[in-house]
């Protein structure tokens, strides 16, 4: 059985969604209307900007969210059993399974682009990868550690991205560090993304949400959140807003998945960043990318 999942921020390059540009008149539309709702020229920076220009927040989001989208478009039979996304590929998600339309998907995803940008702007605050410990070692040492620094992202075994205030991510990684930790690195990054320092973001794109009509999607949807099959609109949209201060359970939702038969797995967007991270979860599945 086949699941679909869809990369968030970072999986954006140079050049992203040309190709697909080029082969498909649906895609060029897409493209247009995206232009339209974010009210400056997303396809330029995406296909002639440099790293540096798609590393704006409100770049970066909408880039990677229409990228994959347009990817989406280009499976001639789309029949995932589930869908899944990382963080802000949640939405494209939720676009693929028909619970959003493109333009309502678009529509949100810039007004977190720009609600996570603000809510950076209020306090200094950071993210960092801890490699090579196990997570409820992570947990305890941000549980000790003075200041604001959480468990953000669980990606996979072995590696888990902490978020925080810069003095409280910084002191995190000493003590992971010295219990044993092969990396901890801080990452370069505008903010603490899924943290408590996200709340001002998370009331603002939740007024967005709630106005928004969230359909009944075509397939089960494993949200970061929850980490399980939902489908029901109401629970899916609470799931949602929770997201942005909540940790992403990539690692649990995988094993949910494959408890529940999935066997194959397509990464749909830009890079293969969910491939690996997806293997080191399981080795025995299959992975494969459309970009």
């Amino acid at each position: 059985m086949k699941a679909y999942v869809f990369p968030g921020q970072g999986a954006q390059f140079p050049g992203m969604g040309k190709d697909l540009y080029d082969k498909s008149a649906v895609v060029k539309g897409l493209f247009d209307q995206a232009n339209q709702i974010l009210g400056f020229d997303l396809k330029k920076i995406m296909f002639d900007g440099t790293e540096t220009d798609l590393k704006q927040t409100n770049v970066t989001q909408p880039a990677v969210f229409l990228h994959s989208v347009a990817a989406a478009q280009m499976i001639e039979t789309f029949e995932p059993v589930a869908v899944a996304g990382h963080s802000l590929g949640e939405f494209s998600a939720l676009v693929a399974a028909n619970v959003l339309s493109f333009e309502e998907g678009m529509q949100l995803v810039a007004q977190r682009a720009l609600a996570m940008q603000e809510a950076c702007e209020i306090q200094p605050s950071t993210m960092a990868a801890i490699l090579g410990l196990s997570d409820s070692m992570v947990e305890e040492i941000c549980a000790a550690t003075e200041g604001i620094v959480v468990p953000a992202n669980y990606n996979c075994p072995g590696q888990l991205v902490i978020s925080g205030e810069v003095a409280a991510v910084e002191k995190a990684c000493e003590a992971a560090k010295a219990a044993g930790a092969k990396r901890a690195l801080i990452l370069p990054v505008g903010g603490a993304f899924h943290s408590p320092l996200m709340e001002p973001a998370r009331e603002k794109l939740q007024h967005a949400i709630e106005k928004t009509h969230f359909m009944e999607p075509l397939c089960p949807i494993f949200q970061n959140v929850s980490t399980t099959a939902i489908r029901e609109p109401e629970t899916i949209k609470k799931n949602l807003i929770q997201q942005l201060t909540a940790p992403v359970k990539w690692t649990q939702s995988i094993e949910n998945m494959i408890s529940e038969g999935i066997t194959d797995f397509l990464e749909v967007g830009p890079g293969k960043t969910l491939q690996g991270l997806i293997r080191k979860i399981n080795a025995n599945v299959n992975t494969a990318g459309i970009s």
